[in-house]
């Protein structure tokens, strides 16, 4: 797991560059609604948790296994979707599938944070908060991913706004670096799904008065 090369002064492993280089590519995957973005996303987080238990970083080696359980979930979801005669159909959350959505995000955030804080096992030394919300907030966008809905890039950036200075603070350079990119290919995939669901909404949208 240690095995990587120098840049600049600093150590950087293989697992954490090549494992960024295929979480980059799920977003692109992801933004053109392939059913790839799933394996592709399975592989990566395989190697960021070598990184992650590399680096003693608990909250991010958590969740990316719960990324592998999700990748799996939402390879069969999308490929349900893509068989379909419509096929997949991207769509904004529901009034009642925000609420849950954000519930699930603060009471997950203060259990996860708890067992952080309790867990000497864990070993999380530095902000237990911070790795509790990014790994619930990681989990509730890749669940709101499987769903097809649009707020999931929503969640990414607000994900995002805290994963940036974590990742540069537990020494994972390229996962900082990439953290930030992220940011701003989520907010081309934001536009992108919100485009098609706006204009798949507009051409199931009568024109004009309807005549007998």
């Amino acid at each position: 797991m240690n095995a990587g090369f120098q840049l600049f002064g600093e150590h950087i492993l293989w697992t954490d560059l090549i494992g960024n280089i295929l979480s980059l590519a799920v977003v692109w995957l992801a933004m053109r609604k392939t059913v790839w973005t799933w394996p592709v996303q399975a592989a990566g987080a395989l190697l960021l948790l070598a990184a992650s238990l590399h680096a003693h970083v608990p909250g991010n080696a958590l969740k990316q296994i719960l990324f592998c359980a999700l990748a799996v979930y939402g390879w069969v979801a999308w490929t349900r979707g893509a068989r379909a005669d419509h096929g997949l159909l991207v769509r904004p959350a529901t009034v009642r599938e925000r609420v849950v959505l954000l519930a699930v995000l603060a009471l997950g955030t203060v259990a996860v944070a708890e067992l952080f804080i309790h867990a000497a096992w864990l070993h999380v030394a530095w902000s237990p908060w911070a790795n509790a919300y990014i790994f619930v907030g990681s989990a509730i966008a890749t669940f709101a991913q499987s769903r097809a809905l649009v707020d999931f890039w929503i969640i990414w950036m607000l994900v995002d706004l805290v994963g940036v200075p974590l990742a540069f603070h537990s020494g994972l350079y390229i996962s900082g670096a990439v953290y930030g990119l992220f940011f701003v290919m989520v907010l081309v995939g934001f536009a992108r799904w919100r485009r098609e669901y706006r204009a798949r909404r507009s051409a199931l949208e009568p024109s004009g008065p309807v005549t007998a």
